[in-house]
């Protein structure tokens, strides 16, 4: 007799304790359980995480409650209308949902979900076939409707049913293709491809919350540079963040050098998968397309990084990132040319250079090197080089000077003491004055900075208009 915890004959699959307790305790209630979703995937391909665990059931969100009763940490109603309870038994959490149909409204953002009556409808429903596979509890049997060990096994994307039904159920869908072309390697099927190109519009009735989402799991992919061209090929990227499809040009008409898109997909690959260092490799060119100018001396994109900086923040906000990521995202754009002009830089240069970066430093580094796409050798080497210079002179400053902790040498208190100055604007352009003291110079020391201080007032009040 044939084991039917082995997927067509293969290992058998390692099923967690706690998934087949589970299942005893709502079989010993008289309802079904199945372990499903990317957990079974997840242990097809030897993965196993056992911290959250998802699984379907015939049994009512009432039902299910009253099942968990006793059992584990916590239980709570995650929401009724979506039929999922969730639970925490040590350190796993659990999400059990009534079988269901989830089907949006045409104009609809949110999804209207209607409890299904079998384990096949609720797996007919799901996105991608490799995702449609269950695992029976507590007896273990393996359930596979729609060949998804076969697509996983072949690296395939593919959808229980017609994609078009599958993407009209959730339009994020077809970005979530993208995702697992990034996080699996896989390949979509041609209908796959084709209905992303001919539905991709419908993305729009989406959350922006819920598209910020799904793409930032693609973007922090160990390989996102198959997805992001999925994206721009079949026009989805153009529903949610159309800059990236106006990168397809040429830096040189002429001599045709390297295309701004496939160098952007580069940097992408060469940066770790850190949020906010993927999102500025992502839209450090952006700004190109709106600056490019053909001139005799061949093409241009002057303060590509500015305008750049300016469009990468107002498309992350519309993508509703946390405003600490859009601030950052876009300082790294606008910097991400600064070191292009480092030759011979002074110390007053390299400390504005640490100032201006901040907390961003390191990330600035990463991404000043992964710009380097280069294939000449030669300046590929002078160019690490250069860098290699930059940041042994930053950690030699650092180790000197404590650039970390970068300050004016004395406090506006300290100012308003000496000068007998209440609250105001001369106590900022005093504490201004002496950064740049301090970063042309170094530290000083506190008498040093008072007499540097006081000669500063003189000249103030000397100028016309000022008191």
């Amino acid at each position: 007799m044939a084991d039917r915890s082995r997927p067509n004959g293969g290992a058998r699959l390692e099923i967690p304790p706690i998934a087949t307790e589970l299942g005893e305790r709502f079989r010993l209630a008289g309802h079904e359980l199945y372990l499903v979703g990317g957990v079974v995937r997840d242990l097809l391909l030897g993965r196993n995480h056992w911290d959250n665990l998802d699984f379907a059931t015939d049994a009512l969100p009432r039902q299910t409650l009253k099942v968990l009763q006793g059992w584990g940490e916590s239980r709570t109603l995650i929401g009724a209308k979506y039929g999922t309870v969730g639970a925490r038994k040590g350190g796993t959490l659990i999400e059990i949902t009534t079988f269901r149909e989830e089907v949006y409204a045409e104009e609809h953002r949110k999804p209207a979900v209607t409890f299904g009556k079998d384990l096949l409808t609720d797996l007919s429903r799901r996105d991608f076939t490799i995702n449609a596979m269950a695992v029976r509890l507590p007896d273990g049997e393996f359930v596979d409707p729609f060949g998804g060990v076969k697509d996983l096994a072949g690296k395939l994307l593919d959808t229980p049913l017609d994609p078009e039904v599958a993407f009209s159920d959730d339009p994020l869908r077809m970005l979530r293709a993208a995702r697992f072309v990034a996080q699996l390697k896989a390949t979509p099927v041609p209908r796959v491809i084709q209905s992303i190109e001919q539905m991709r519009g419908r993305l729009q009735i989406v959350s922006a919350e819920r598209i910020r989402e799904e793409f930032s799991k693609l973007i922090t992919a160990p390989s996102p540079s198959n997805a992001l061209d999925l994206l721009v090929r079949t026009g989805l990227a153009d529903e949610f963040v159309p800059e990236l499809s106006g990168l397809k040009l040429e830096q040189d008409p002429v001599q045709k050098h390297k295309d701004v898109l496939l160098h952007t997909f580069a940097v992408v690959e060469k940066c770790r998968p850190d949020l906010t260092l993927r999102l500025a490799a992502l839209l450090h060119d952006i700004g190109k397309p709106k600056t490019r100018q053909i001139t005799p001396d061949g093409v241009s994109f002057h303060h590509h990084e500015v305008v750049g900086a300016r469009m990468a923040r107002e498309r992350l906000q519309t993508l509703r990132y946390p405003s600490q990521v859009v601030d950052d995202v876009s300082r790294l754009v606008e910097m991400h040319l600064r070191f292009h002009g480092y030759t011979e830089w002074s110390d007053s240069a390299v400390r504005r250079y640490v100032r201006d970066a901040g907390p961003l430093l390191d990330e600035l580094n990463q991404l000043t090197r992964a710009d380097c796409t280069t294939q000449n050798r030669f300046k590929a080497k002078k160019l690490e080089a250069l860098q290699d210079d930059l940041e042994e002179r930053i950690a030699r400053l650092a180790e000197e000077e404590n650039l970390d902790a970068m300050r004016p040498p004395l406090d506006g208190t300290q100012v308003m003491e000496h000068l007998g100055l209440e609250p105001g604007p001369e106590v900022g352009r005093a504490l201004d004055h002496l950064m740049e003291l301090r970063l042309e110079r170094g530290p000083l020391d506190e008498d040093e900075a008072f007499r540097q201080l006081d000669e500063w007032w003189r000249a103030e009040r000397d100028t016309p208009g000022v008191r």
